[in-house]
């Protein structure tokens, strides 16, 4: 119970830090009009809470924090199918927290507005259209998981996990805010679409498979092409876990 609880705390600082930071700071251009400083600004922000949820719950859970990550893990077979639903449900569970709380703090301000949602067309800061944010999506995800894998499979990089990940999340992200928001989360992408409705709602379906799609993807490619076997007995995506601590659940923490 303890890994499915830190899932849905790490999953509430991703989503409510994260997305928070996308609706003070108006996105691309809106909001305080901080442009491009806007975009950098929330790309931390989005990092930043991945390095502070890895150190905070990462010895428990691995901190996935994404179902798109946990499906790689459960694909290289370091999470049962068991473990790997309550990861899904703790993390969805997190995210509409995160949400709330951001819903909370918008409705007792006289300026803040919207839920950080994903989108793309009229709800693209540059206009990219449906194909071309399932696209940036799977690539992104893809990018974001195979980092992860890479750097969780050998204890001469795991340690440095957190941080690793946590940058690798601000990189897509710098990139990927004014093409669709990015999400390489299906969880992040959900919560606040159901909060915004309308339009958001209606596309959300793209942020939810894309994701996956590109997770499934670097799973297989790890696997296939950067399959290691240390001589200290790890193989890929073994026991150094997502943030540098545990991919696999200690089954001992009930």
């Amino acid at each position: 119970m303890k890994k499915y609880l830190a899932e849905f705390i790490g999953t509430f600082i991703l989503v409510s830090l994260g997305t928070g930071a996308a609706v003070v700071l108006g996105g691309y251009s809106g909001g305080t009009d901080s442009g491009f400083l806007g975009v950098l600004a929330i790309a931390f922000a989005f990092g930043l809470s991945i390095v502070a949820a890895a150190y905070a719950i990462g010895h428990i859970s691995g901190c996935h924090v994404n179902p798109a990550v946990s499906l790689a893990v459960w694909m290289s077979g370091n999470l049962t199918a068991k473990e790997f639903g309550g990861y899904v449900v703790a993390q969805i569970v997190g995210a509409f927290a995160g949400s709330t709380f951001l819903a909370f703090v918008a409705a007792n301000s006289t300026s803040l507005e919207g839920y950080g949602a994903n989108g793309y067309g009229d709800l693209s800061a540059v206009g990219l259209n449906g194909l071309g944010a399932f696209g940036v999506e799977i690539v992104l995800t893809f990018i974001f998981v195979l980092a992860i894998l890479g750097v969780t499979s050998s204890k001469a990089t795991s340690h440095m996990g957190g941080i690793v990940i946590g940058l690798t999340l601000t990189l897509v992200h710098i990139i990927g805010i004014p093409l669709t928001g990015t999400s390489v989360n299906p969880a992040r992408s959900l919560a606040p679409a159901v909060f915004a409705g309308s339009d958001a709602l209606a596309q959300v379906w793209l942020f939810l498979v894309a994701p996956l799609v590109g997770a499934a993807l670097a799973a297989l490619v790890f696997k296939t092409f950067f399959y290691v076997k240390e001589e200290t007995g790890l193989e890929v995506a073994g026991d150094p876990g997502i943030e540098g601590k545990n991919t696999r659940p200690d089954r001992s923490r009930k």
